[in-house]
């Protein structure tokens, strides 16, 4: 009943008219509002577009003036010390015109004067030359306060050459009996420079842009320097706004009239070391505003009317429409749970074929090939994979297991893969990948640890049976010691005496090391910073990695807080750095780099570039009691692996061209008993 009711309402002459207008009036109102939208936006436009630039103008001449004070600088400060060795050579007798001349060749100085009190020229780099009576007016007359006794250093700077129309840079510096050591340089470089980099050689640069009407810089005085056929220019004192500009030291913008025709000008201060200069005007042409709002009203227009047209046949295709725009929903509901599906699965899937090269590739495959799988379709499977994991290209349909080297690091893979024909009967791959390298490192680690636990306990009886006699035994020896000697050859009774207690304290002393590591101290963690941990480990090696000049880099990439037990991590890298020491010569290198590998765990790689270890041991390393060194326990690493096994971390050995390299996952926050029982 209801279906019917809207349908009659739906037939009705009237009602079709009155939808009709209603949706041209919506449609016209839409386009008058597009219309303003449009040009407010393009007016936001421009002024974005004038702040960036005049920005960019302060800045560039900022840096100019600075790079030009800063040659200046240079140039005086080369001239000074040119100036005080003269100056020693000429206090000491040793100066000579041909040592002048020699000195000013090799150190590229124009002329090097020297003049006495009275204003006379003593010696010269150029003494062929006649003496210009009003050069030498002009030297006792800038050289007065150093004649004087009012200075020692005058810095003369730039000034124009007596016989030819160029420029010179000159300073002079006192000697003794109040004489006048004066140098100078040639300054057409230094003057062109400040002319190909200055603020008007940057307006005429700027100008040439299309759309720039003018650019000016202006100060309560009148323009300083302007670019576009500029000859006048409203006065800050006459506009409000430009004064606020220059006063308030603030970016504004303006439509106004420059020679009878408007334009947009952005209004900009120029302050240069906190000293206001002025302000820079920029008149942009409204030009292509109109025009684009011109082309805008036109495309309105059509669309208006277009749409009005086929506004007659809206309400029929909608009946039809709406059944197929219900089945799209669900379709398109459908495929992005699809998608959100792959994207988001724990295994990396690919899809590809041979002739259109990757069609599918999740986030989790980008992660393990080390490629941005949002690029990655059209790109063919031999160039994403081949350097990293040939095999499985090659494969054959099944499930295999796979060791590839990705980016220098170990990686264990399960392939899946499939073939499925599409719905243009080509041949598509499917390939679902699970990346078994954390279980495989973590089964390594279990086992190692179980084994290391068994053989630990095993050592821990035995360490009780062994210690209480070798104590009884050094007791003894040292009575004996004390109590008896020997009729004959006394010396060697006590040496012996003294051995055999060394060597009882050196077993002892082992079989402390295998009782610590039978019955490791439970996990205290406290929270600090990586900076905080790192920082004294350095100064506790800095002398010993000084006197055989090994460089340790520390690469700190995340800093953030830890919550560990700090005396046990902090042997876990005392006992790293002296197997690396152990190993290395002098001019080596250990490195340290820390980066963030998730929200929840980092990244520690300990690397030297020592003689590496082995291939026939690398699977035997973390086994107790096993060791390469002649006065080794065999303890070091695999108290490391016991330390960071109680953390919840994972320690495995990288391969590597030379030397070692460890590579630790560790969680930010470790959880302890106390924590697990709550």
């Amino acid at each position: 009943m209801q279906k019917k009711k809207i349908r009659g309402f739906l037939e009705h002459p009237k009602t079709i008219i009155a939808i009709f207008l209603v949706l041209a009036l919506i449609m016209i109102s839409s386009a008058l509002f597009e219309l303003q939208q449009s040009k407010s936006e393009l007016l936001d436009l421009m002024e974005q577009q004038s702040h960036s630039l005049l920005e960019s103008i302060i800045i560039a001449s900022r840096n100019a003036l600075r790079i030009n004070e800063s040659l200046e600088a240079e140039n005086r400060t080369r001239l000074l010390n040119n100036a005080h060795f003269i100056k020693i050579l000429y206090e000491n007798g040793q100066v000579t015109n041909d040592l002048l001349a020699e000195l000013g060749k090799k150190n590229q100085i124009y002329r090097i004067n020297i003049f006495t009190r009275d204003g006379k020229k003593a010696y010269s780099n150029h003494p062929s030359q006649h003496t210009d009576p009003s050069g030498q007016i002009m030297a006792e007359d800038i050289l007065q306060p150093i004649f004087q006794g009012e200075i020692d250093t005058l810095i003369i700077g730039f000034k124009s050459a007596r016989a030819r129309k160029q420029y010179r840079y000159a300073i002079a510096l006192a000697a003794k009996n109040r004489s006048a050591i004066v140098l100078n340089i040639d300054a057409e470089k230094l003057i062109n420079l400040r002319r190909d980099t200055g603020f008007g050689s940057l307006m005429r640069d700027i100008i040439k842009k299309s759309g720039i009407v003018y650019v000016a810089l202006q100060d309560t005085s009148g323009i300083l320097a302007a670019s576009g056929n500029v000859s006048e220019l409203e006065s800050l004192q006459d506009s409000p706004i430009l004064k606020k500009a220059y006063s308030e030291k603030i970016f504004m913008t303006r439509i106004t009239l420059f020679d009878s025709i408007e334009v947009f000008e952005a209004v900009h201060p120029f302050v240069y070391e906190e000293i206001p200069v002025g302000i820079v005007r920029l008149g942009l042409s409204l030009d292509p505003v109109s025009d684009i709002n011109a082309r805008i009203l036109r495309r309105l227009i059509v669309i208006t009317i277009v749409l009005i047209l086929i506004g007659s046949f809206i309400l029929i295709y909608l009946f039809f429409r709406q059944r197929y725009a219900i089945l799209e929903n669900q379709y398109q509901i459908v495929e992005t749970y699809s998608s959100d599906i792959i994207q988001n699965v724990s295994d990396a899937i690919i899809v590809y074929d041979q002739s259109k090269g990757i069609k599918i590739a999740n986030r989790e495959a980008g992660k393990i090939f080390k490629f941005d799988h949002t690029r990655s379709a059209g790109k063919t499977i031999d160039s994403t994979l081949s350097d990293l994991c040939p095999e499985i290209i090659t494969m054959p349909k099944g499930m295999q297991q796979f060791d590839c080297q990705i980016q220098n690091k170990q990686k264990h893979l399960l392939i899946a893969k499939n073939f499925f024909q599409d719905k243009d009967d080509i041949q598509n791959v499917i390939l679902v990948i699970r990346d078994l390298t954390r279980q495989k490192q973590l089964e390594s680690q279990i086992q190692r640890n179980e084994r290391l636990t068994a053989m630990g306990e095993l050592a821990s009886g035995v360490a009780h049976e062994i210690r209480n006699p070798l104590n009884t035994i050094g007791t003894i020896v040292q009575q004996l010691d004390k109590d008896f000697e020997s009729v004959e050859n006394k010396q060697e009774y006590h040496e012996l005496a003294q051995l055999v207690y060394k060597e009882v304290k050196r077993i002892n002393d082992t079989v402390k090391e295998f009782l610590r590591f039978a019955r490791p101290e439970p996990i205290n963690p406290s929270r600090f910073y990586l900076s905080e941990f790192f920082n004294p480990l350095i100064q506790q090696y800095s002398a010993l990695l000084k006197e055989r000049n090994i460089h340790f880099d520390v690469q700190l990439r995340w800093k953030g807080e830890v919550f560990w037990d700090y005396n046990q991590i902090k042997q876990v890298f005392i006992n790293l750095m002296q197997n690396a020491l152990d190993a290395l010569k002098t001019n080596d290198k250990i490195s340290l780099d820390i980066q963030q590998l998730s929200d929840k765990e980092i990244e520690i790689n300990f690397e030297d570039n020592g003689p590496g270890i082995p291939d026939a041991i690398k699977d035997k390393i973390f086994n107790l009691y096993f060791t390469t060194k002649a006065q080794g326990t065999g303890l070091g690493l695999s108290i490391v692996q016991r330390i960071l096994y109680e953390h919840h971390g994972v320690i495995s050995l990288q391969n590597s061209s030379k030397g070692t390299h460890f590579r630790i996952i560790m969680p930010k926050q470790v959880l302890h008993k106390g924590q697990l029982d709550g």
